[in-house]
Order: C-alpha cells, then sequence, then structure tokens
C-alpha cells in the first residue's frame, strides 16, 4: 500500500492486522511523520508487532533522535539507496517474525493452541465492554470428567490427546476460547444464555462421540459444563465464577451434563 497521507496510512495499519513494516517520510502533508509514529504506537497493543521506518532529506540528526524516541524503529536518508533499503526491510522482516513467534509463544497455550490464561483475560475484556453496553454476553465453563483417572490408567501422552482433541472442539466455537488450566477450559462470548447453553450442548455430544485410542482400548471422554449470562454488575470474575459454580454442580449431580447458574 502507498498513501500521500498520513490519517490514510494509519487507517489502513489499524484495518490490516497484515501490515508489519510502516515507510514514512518525515515531512507529511496533514500531519508529521513523528506524529504518525506516536499515534501508531498508541493504538498497536503489545501483541501487534509493526517496524516503522523513518525517511528525511534532513541532515540534523536531532530529527534522527526525535524520530527514534517516538516509536520509529530504523532511520534514513531520502532518496534512499535502494540496496540499503532493502537491507532495512530484511531487518524489519527478521524482527517482526521473532516478535510475532514471541507474541505466539506468550499467549498460546503449547499443548492445545487455544489461548492460554492470560491471553484469554486479556482478550476477554473487548466482550466485557460490550457486555456494559447492553449486549448479551455469556461464559461457557468446561471440565473434562475423571481425568485424573485417565493419566492415571492410561498415561500423560494419552491424556494429552484427549485434551489436543477437546480443543478442537472447542476452537471452532463462537467468541473466545482459552485453556486456564490442567482440564479446564472456558468458552466467552457474545449471545444469551440460550445461545450458550445450546452450544454447550453441542459440545458435550461431540465431547461424548470421541473416538479417542489407548493401544486397541477406546476411551470414552465426557464433560461437564457449566453457563451464565452476563448480569448487571458483573465482572468477568463473577460472571466466571457463577459459570464455574453451575460446573460444580453438573459434576455433583451425575456428570456430562450441563447445568445453569441461578
Amino acid at each position: 500500500f502507498s498513501f500521500s497521507d498520513g490519517a490514510e496510512a494509519l487507517a489502513c495499519i489499524q484495518q490490516d492486522d497484515s501490515v508489519r513494516v510502516l515507510i514514512t517520510s518525515a515531512e507529511l502533508p496533514t500531519m508529521s511523520g513523528v506524529e504518525l509514529c506516536v499515534q501508531t504506537r498508541a493504538f498497536l497493543d503489545n501483541r501487534r508487532p509493526l517496524y516503522i521506518i523513518m525517511m528525511s532529506s534532513n541532515n540534523d540528526y536531532t530529527k534522527c533522535v526525535q524520530a527514534l524516541d517516538n516509536g520509529a524503529d530504523d532511520f534514513i536518508r531520502k532518496p534512499p539507496v535502494a540496496e540499503e533499503l532493502c537491507a532495512r526491510l530484511r531487518t524489519a522482516d527478521r524482527v517482526t517474525s521473532m516478535q510475532c513467534e514471541l507474541v505466539r509463544l506468550a499467549t498460546i497455550d503449547f499443548l492445545t493452541g487455544l489461548s492460554n490464561r492470560r491471553a484469554f483475560f486479556e482478550d476477554a475484556a473487548k466482550l466485557i465492554e460490550l457486555a456494559q453496553s447492553g449486549h448479551p454476553v455469556s461464559a461457557i465453563m468446561i471440565d473434562l470428567d475423571h481425568f485424573k483417572q485417565i493419566n492415571d490408567v492410561h498415561g500423560h501422552d494419552i491424556g494429552d490427546a484427549v485434551l489436543k482433541r477437546i480443543a478442537t472442539e472447542i476452537a471452532p466455537l463462537p467468541g473466545i476460547a482459552g485453556r486456564l488450566g490442567g482440564e479446564e477450559f472456558v468458552l466467552l462470548l457474545e449471545g444469551d444464555l440460550f445461545d450458550a447453553v445450546e452450544i454447550a450442548q453441542g459440545l458435550r455430544y461431540s465431547a461424548e462421540s470421541l473416538k479417542i485410542f489407548a493401544g486397541e482400548r477406546a476411551i470414552n471422554v465426557t464433560c461437564s459444563i457449566g453457563v451464565a449470562e452476563w448480569e448487571t454488575g458483573d465482572t468477568i470474575d463473577t460472571l466466571l465464577r457463577r459459570a464455574d459454580v453451575a460446573l460444580y454442580e453438573a459434576k455433583r449431580t451425575g456428570r456430562n451434563k450441563v447445568a445453569v447458574a441461578d
């Protein structure tokens, strides 16, 4: 993409997560390159790698220092030498590729590929804003039944295989999914209690139908699920706590069922 206006470039970066490099002139029609750097860094979160290269024909190196202090990663004289610009773009590719990998390691559960606990709560903030503005939001807590027994009888390799298979059933569901730890998963979605119960029942049926083998022996996998809908005055913690109470009610009353928070 190429733009003559900083505001247009900023809008493009906001709308397209695939943009990994921004090359900007220090002198722009509607805003300075430094201001573009500042505004770009202001809306980027810590999961969005973006390498910013500032270009200027000005020989004053205070311009370089100002650019670097305000969010630029690199500074180059204008007009750039083609070989030098290509080399700096290769550097940008290496840096952003490493940053992407670090983000993946920091936010994705290594076993299941779902969001880890930290990333889930960061992502949940977006849906909580919707809930606070009046949109229906619900939480689904999922826990595998007798998972310790699976590990004890068949070994942790089979237990890990079970967790991976359950995660593949959860991943395509609408909303924000995460593994909170052990055999406990969570799904936060935009929708009312009826929608959430329907999704939870579908997930329970899917888990019950899984074909997982330890050698020639098939393992029966079931899960207990608790569902709660956002209520006025809730926080993410109170919402999940009510879903968790419902989950343990499902376990207490026989397992392999969906229970709804009072």
